[in-house]
């Protein structure tokens, strides 16, 4: 049998195959906004400056914990910094940061998981302590495991792109869903 496809049976044919493409993106960027993990039990998060830089400005960082890593942001855009308070057993829920973000902790202890370790190791940071988190959709975890101290931190974020016009305005965070890594 010799089937003739015409311009009608190819155009319907691409017509059902369009739709389901369209529905297939709608119903992954449902299940995405579904699976992100806000945080809990964040007591303020204020922002106190938002800045642009000056001058044309590359950033580098070279941490060498645990092997070298380099950071580098190339013309970097603008930076923000934040104070952020959790309660007892709050945590920051997974997220990344569009760029690297210089964080001193003031009060408490942060647990700190990274979404790559599949063993889910925990790093703990206490008041006086810094680190450099990478940025760059490096995804993580904080935690105050604490049952009766704040955890405050102080963070500044590097090549934040400008905010958008209407909407939130925190931009240098970026949700990310469970990596499924840890336990909690």
């Amino acid at each position: 049998m010799n089937k003739t496809i015409t311009w009608k049976t190819a155009s319907t044919f691409l017509t059902r195959k369009l739709a389901f493409i369209i529905a297939l993106a709608a119903v992954t960027t449902v299940a995405g906004a579904v699976l992100m993990t806000p945080g809990f039990g964040i007591i303020s998060a204020p922002v106190f400056v938002r800045a642009d830089f000056a001058d044309r400005t590359d950033i580098k960082f070279k941490v060498k914990g645990g092997g070298q890593e380099v950071i580098h942001v190339p013309e970097a855009q603008q930076t923000v910094m934040q104070q952020i308070v959790i309660g007892p057993g709050g945590h920051t829920g997974w997220h990344s940061h569009p760029g690297p973000v210089v964080v001193l902790i003031k009060s408490g202890t942060m647990s700190f998981y990274d979404g790559a370790d599949p063993g889910c190791t925990e790093r703990n940071y206490s008041a006086g302590q810094a680190f450099v988190d990478s940025g760059q959709g490096h995804v993580h975890i904080a935690r105050n495991e604490s049952t009766t101290d704040n955890l405050e931190l102080w963070a500044t974020y590097f090549d934040v792109p400008p905010p958008p016009s209407t909407g939130p305005q925190n931009n240098f965070r970026i949700d990310a869903p469970n990596p499924g890594n840890c336990s909690f």
